[in-house]
């Protein structure tokens, strides 16, 4: 019986300590963040070049933070980093422009970002010609 009493205990001790140090964790997070809610974020400024590893800077009334962030240096630069969109397949080719293009519409504007609903691009026809007919 005391054995049990004793288990029963060290469980009781147990559950007490990791709730306490998860109310832990939260508070420091608390801590660091703010109270304010209105945040406006600017665009994402690479440290060096015109790619890769940057910040990005939000205000609030009278707040301002900095918060890490990365353009991929294979993104569309054209619509920015922080603009999602879903794309359409590839279009025919043009015989007069010699161009293919497709549109994409905004999927999602992250850091309240100013986006287009909808863009188009366009990219070069391929030169080669696809042969469908195999082994005739």
């Amino acid at each position: 019986m005391q054995v049990r009493s004793l288990l029963l205990l060290l469980v009781l001790i147990l559950v007490a300590a990791t709730a306490e140090a998860g109310k832990n964790k939260k508070e420091k997070a608390k801590k660091d963040g703010s109270k304010c809610e209105d945040w406006r974020w600017g665009p994402c400024v690479p440290s060096s070049k015109d790619c890769g590893l940057g910040y990005r800077e939000g205000t609030c009334k009278d707040e301002s933070k900095k918060l890490k962030c990365k353009i991929p240096c294979n993104w569309k630069k054209k619509f920015g980093a922080d603009c999602k969109y879903k794309f359409e397949s590839w279009g025919g080719c043009s015989a007069q422009t010699g161009l293919k293009t497709r549109s994409g519409i905004l999927k999602k504007a992250l850091y309240n970002a100013q986006c287009e609903e909808t863009v188009y691009v366009t990219k070069p026809c391929s030169s080669k010609i696809k042969s469908k007919s195999k082994g005739q």
